[in-house]
């Protein structure tokens, strides 16, 4: 059996106790929020492994409760929504979206995805995640306690800007195309507007510029991004 706790934020009631109902089937805590407002309050107070985050809610939307929890927590986010514009998937990304799920959904589809989240952030495994680290000229970026070091001093870093140049720095001098790495570092497949990474990346260099001659965040034109390491 799972275990762990699951925050379903949504204003369909009906959808809310279907999940709940899927949710605690499979051994999960299940908690529910029918708006923003609430959903942020609920999160303080029972502190979620994961939450189902609707976007068009009363109140607070979606976008602005993942905005609210980010600002504070990695905890994993996945995004609910009727709507398939490329659009919603890029600002879900940008704003630390984890995965998203497309309504009309089976339900087994979203506790696969939970599943698979929650293992993916360390979370309902019996084992100790392995630690994650790599190191170089000025560098510490840790992927176990989420943590980047710059000249041995901790930079304050997003999710999924960590998770972008730990999978960078830990395939040196590889080129990877935009579309392998919204794979490979959100975890599912993204076909579309990929300026996000760029985005990304952009923030990534605003910390990382000058910092040595050792190694840098490159730009391969026409095809993607590297970590290049100089032998």
């Amino acid at each position: 059996m799972a275990s762990g706790k699951i925050l379903i934020v949504d204003d369909d009631t009906n959808i809310c106790e279907l999940l709940r109902l899927y949710i605690e089937k499979e051994g999960y805590e299940a908690s529910i929020a029918y708006d923003g407002e609430t959903a942020l309050e609920i999160f303080d107070t029972v502190d979620p492994d994961l939450v189902l985050l609707d976007i068009m809610l009363p109140g607070l939307d979606g976008w602005q409760v993942c905005r609210e929890i980010r600002k504070k927590s990695n905890r994993p986010i996945i995004m609910l929504t009727a709507k398939g514009e490329v659009f919603d998937k890029v600002l879900g990304l940008e704003l630390g979206a984890d995965d998203y799920v497309v309504k009309p959904f089976e339900t087994k589809e979203v506790i696969a995805r939970i599943g698979a989240v929650l293992r993916r952030s360390g979370k309902n495994s019996e084992q100790e995640p392995e630690k994650k680290e790599v190191t170089f000229d000025n560098l510490s970026i840790n992927l176990t306690n989420y943590e980047l070091k710059v000249k041995g001093v901790a930079v304050d870093t997003p999710p999924k800007e960590m998770e972008l140049i730990y999978h960078l720095a830990s395939n040196p001098n590889r080129v990877f195309t935009r579309d392998q790495l919204l794979d490979e570092v959100w975890g599912f497949d993204y076909y579309g507007d990929s300026r996000t990474v760029d985005v990304h990346v952009k923030r990534l260099r605003e910390k990382l510029e000058g910092v040595s001659d050792q190694w840098s965040l490159k730009t391969v034109w026409g095809v993607g991004y590297k970590f290049e390491v100089k032998s």
